[in-house]
């Protein structure tokens, strides 16, 4: 069963409105850069307390996944849940910076990515919401890996800016979706995994009446995009699956595991094929969610309507 919601609650991911003003992100980006990571850890402990005190949808989704989990339920690990995200966005500051030289990052699976860059393989690289994209993509700058995001910013376009402004660079590299033609979208991506680029795509929200496939997710059914799998049919190249999460303290565990050699579509079984493909990454989420729930990154319904 879904959270319960009051009326007029968003249900979808697109539809939860996004919280913080550019001036109180600055704030914290200037108390990190001025004072370090454990004054603004500090302050970060009052932003999670606030939003856990003001945000309902974050209280309620965050019990829907520990229901479902078997975890304790309440005000206390709705809160300590909400810290960690924010944890990982103050890291995401430093990793931006290139100061990382506090943090402790276990790699598991680097061989794959090093492997790629060596032959200029390019790949499709799925991932989640869960955890830190930012440790993942320090990792990729630190080995020289051709990482190329794909985005959908304008959900959070607040954050992004004051994130994007921390390291210029990085919008070059943003291939961003939903913005304008689809035809010249999917040629950047070709381009750029011809090139032997690493295409970061994340698999676990559908974009705007992007198409969809119902899959078992943790004891549920849930709608995921079927996007990535028909982009990555089309490339006609490998799939991993990554995951970079945040344990505590300095901590952090960055993943990468083959997926597929190749996603193959027969035109007589197109459904079907993309369902299990899906029920597949579905599978895999599951498993690093319950390794670390509290890094669980979807605020709202995800069990909710399918759309």
């Amino acid at each position: 069963m879904s959270a319960p919601t009051e009326a007029g609650e968003p249900r979808r991911w697109r539809d939860v409105s996004e919280h913080g003003t550019r001036l109180g992100i600055k704030t914290v980006v200037v108390l990190a850069t001025v004072f370090g990571r454990g004054p603004a850890r500090l302050l970060g402990f009052f932003i999670a307390l606030y939003y856990t005190l003001t945000s309902r949808v974050a209280r309620d989704t965050g019990d829907e996944l520990r229901r479902r989990l078997g975890l304790p339920l309440g005000f206390g690990p709705a809160f300590r849940h909400v810290r960690r995200f924010v944890q990982c966005t103050i890291d995401a500051l430093f990793f931006l910076r290139g100061k990382t030289g506090a943090f402790r990052v276990s790699r598991n699976g680097k061989e794959h990515l090093q492997r790629l860059r060596d032959t200029k393989q390019g790949a499709v690289l799925l991932g989640a919401h869960l955890g830190s994209f930012y440790a993942m993509r320090m990792q990729s700058t630190q080995e020289a890996l051709p990482l190329y995001p794909v985005v959908y910013t304008k959900h959070a376009r607040r954050i992004n800016d004051v994130l994007e402004s921390l390291d210029p660079t990085s919008k070059t590299r943003l291939i961003e979706m939903g913005s304008g033609d689809q035809v010249d979208f999917m040629l950047k991506i070709r381009e750029r995994v011809e090139e032997g680029g690493l295409v970061a795509i994340l698999g676990d929200r559908p974009p705007p009446d992007g198409k969809t496939v119902v899959v078992d997710f943790l004891g549920g059914k849930v709608a995921l995009p079927a996007g990535p799998y028909i982009l990555a049919a089309t490339l006609r190249c490998p799939v991993y699956f990554t995951a970079g999460l945040y344990r505590g303290g300095n901590q952090y565990e960055l993943y990468c595991i083959p997926f597929a050699e190749r996603i193959v579509l027969p035109r007589g079984d197109r459904q079907a094929a993309i369902a299990g493909y899906a029920q597949q990454y579905a599978d895999l989420l599951a498993e690093f969610v319950r390794k670390a729930p509290d890094n669980w990154f979807n605020f709202f319904d995800f069990w909710g309507p399918h759309p």
